[in-house]
Parts: structure tokens; sequence; C-alpha cells
């Protein structure tokens, strides 16, 4: 199921009937308040999330889903506001559209977004789908990291696909550029440091000291490579 989030009712009604037309099952939500109910009470697969939103704005509610739900998320910012799609990408959201946008390459990006999302789930088969790292296990199907003691770690789904792609090539060094391609399908700009801060989000839920990173190493002028010794199933290990 989709999740429109938009405090423009034409918009919103639109979009849900359109998406609806094309086959997707749509949530509506006026407000950041209505999406968090949706998101608790429905099987949302992906969210569209308009930035400029009276009261907890559209950034916000981006960051929640991505800490704490895990879907993937697009949002819908204004034309003029570059910042907005920044921080948007830097907080984990998966992909973006500037207003007005033609109904057609929503549903486009949509799918795309789905797809990697689906990918990222499927990676692997169901008899190879593990990863075990330090005091990690990151089931590839699930995009579930577990520690040891049981605890599980929330990633959100930006942050799932690329320990993935990291942990399943240990030793292999990433530029930026490829980190980005594969995992949200974007070039990287030339001030484009959505991959960087990802990195310093990842780090910081899974290494003992973030600043003394163990696990996920940067490689100056190159871009970054998992230096954990890594035993599993996963596709590449």
């Amino acid at each position: 199921m989709l999740l429109v989030v938009d405090d423009d009712a034409d918009i919103r009604d639109s979009l849900g009937d359109y998406l609806g037309q094309n086959g997707h099952d749509v949530a509506l939500a006026a407000n950041a308040e209505e999406a968090r109910a949706c998101l608790r009470d429905g099987q949302i697969d992906l969210a569209i999330v308009d930035v400029m939103m009276p009261g907890e704005d559209g950034l916000s509610l981006c960051r929640h889903i991505c800490e704490h739900v895990g879907v993937p998320v697009i949002l819908l910012t204004a034309l003029a506001e570059d910042m907005d799609r920044i921080i948007g990408l830097e907080i984990g959201a998966d992909d973006y559209l500037t207003k007005p946008f033609n109904p057609r390459e929503l549903l486009a990006r949509i799918k795309a977004v789905l797809r990697r999302s689906a990918g990222a789930k499927h990676t692997g088969d169901a008899t190879s789908e593990l990863l075990c790292f330090g005091d990690f296990h990151f089931d590839l199907l699930q995009q579930k990291l577990t520690r040891a003691t049981g605890e599980i770690v929330e990633l959100s789904s930006a942050e799932a696909r690329l320990l993935a792609l990291l942990a399943e090539a240990p030793g292999r060094v990433f530029s930026r550029e490829t980190l980005l391609a594969q995992t949200s399908n974007r070039a990287l700009g030339v001030f484009d440091r959505s991959i960087d801060n990802q990195i310093a989000r990842l780090r910081k839920k899974i290494e003992t000291d973030p600043k003394k990173p163990e696990l996920i190493k940067t490689v100056r002028g190159g871009g970054y490579r998992f230096a954990a010794p890594v035993t599993g199933q996963g596709k590449n290990a």
C-alpha cells in the first residue's frame, strides 16, 4: 500500500485516484499526525510525503519514517527549495520530485524505488541470506540487523541497502558515485554529501566508536570499504 501525505486536498485526492487507477492500494493523510496513524495501522510499502506542511513538516516526518519505520520515502518539494531536497536525501529519503510534476513520472519513480527496495530485501536466496560480522547478524532477505544479544538495530531502507552492498563485498573499495548509483539510482552532484551522511548514521549504529570506525573504513580519495571479516551466505560472501 502507498501512503500519500499532503495538506493540499486537491493534490492528495487526485494522486490517490491516479495511483489507485494504476493498480495501487492507497492511504491518504493530510498531515504528519494522520500519516503516523496510517503507518501504525496499515501495511505501508512506500510513503510519498510533501515537504511543506503546516505543523510537523515533511522532513521531520521523513526522518521518523526512515529511523523508525524503514519504508521507502519519496519527497515532494517546491521547485526552488534545493536545500529541502538535499536534507531529505541526507536523512534517508529514497527519491524526490519537484512540484509541479507529471503523475506519470511519479508513478515511474514509485516503481523504481519499490523495485530497488524489493531487490535489497531479496538479495541472495532462501538458503543464503545471513551475513555475520563483528557482533552482528544481518538478514539480507528481511533487511534485519541484530546484535549477538538479540537486540534489533533499526535501519532505514537506505541504510539497509548501503550496508548490504558494503558487507557483501568486504575489502572492496566503493566510490561515493558507485554507492549512490547502486543504492538510489542517482548521479552524485558536486556538493552531494548524502552518501557521507548515510555512512555517518550507519557508523553510529554499528561502530563501537564512530569516530574511529573499525567496520566501515574511509579510503582517502577513493570512498569506503567494509573492513571487518564477513561470514555467511550472501551472494558475494
